[in-house]
């Protein structure tokens, strides 16, 4: 069994001083990654922000913004060398339990349609389609769309 493993996982608030090992998972998980300012504006504006936490190492995190009975899962990411590990669908029971409450109804979030992993773990969570966004997101060849996907929040299991 891996180390990380061995250890208890945590889900914390995100802080400043999270923001370098966040910056540096995000890097590498994104060719077109937020910036240090995207997060610092994420943690002034006050969205629920959280890290997830193994043995004190970092393994992901997540930012919700809340919008009345509505919450928008704008960013979720696990380091490289702990996808596939459980670690995603860990952060987004949290931010469906986060947003439930918070007081939201449903939460909305949008994806790449060529980030196949990303879409068979939000299937499995019972997203759901509702749109497209053409020319979303910046892309190597121009803009790539997004998907729009939606869950209403019910009982989220642990």
């Amino acid at each position: 069994m891996s180390a990380v493993l061995a250890n208890p996982v945590e889900m914390l608030p995100m802080n400043v001083h999270d923001l370098d090992e966040i910056v540096a998972i995000e890097n590498t998980v994104y060719p077109y990654p937020w910036s240090r300012g995207n997060f610092s504006d994420s943690l002034a504006a006050g969205y629920s922000t959280w890290v997830c936490r193994v043995g004190g190492e970092l393994v992901g995190y997540m930012v919700v913004m809340m919008a009345v009975d509505e919450a928008h899962l704008l960013n979720i990411s696990v380091d490289k060398r702990h996808q596939g590990m459980g670690f995603g669908a860990r952060l987004l029971r949290h931010a469906m339990r986060v947003a439930k409450t918070l007081g939201a109804r449903t939460l909305l979030l949008e994806v790449r349609p060529s980030n196949t992993r990303a879409l068979e773990l939000y299937r499995h969570f019972g997203f759901v389609r509702i749109g497209v966004r053409k020319g979303y997101y910046p892309a190597d060849s121009g803009r790539e769309d997004a998907v729009v996907l939606v869950h209403t929040l019910g009982e989220v299991s642990a």
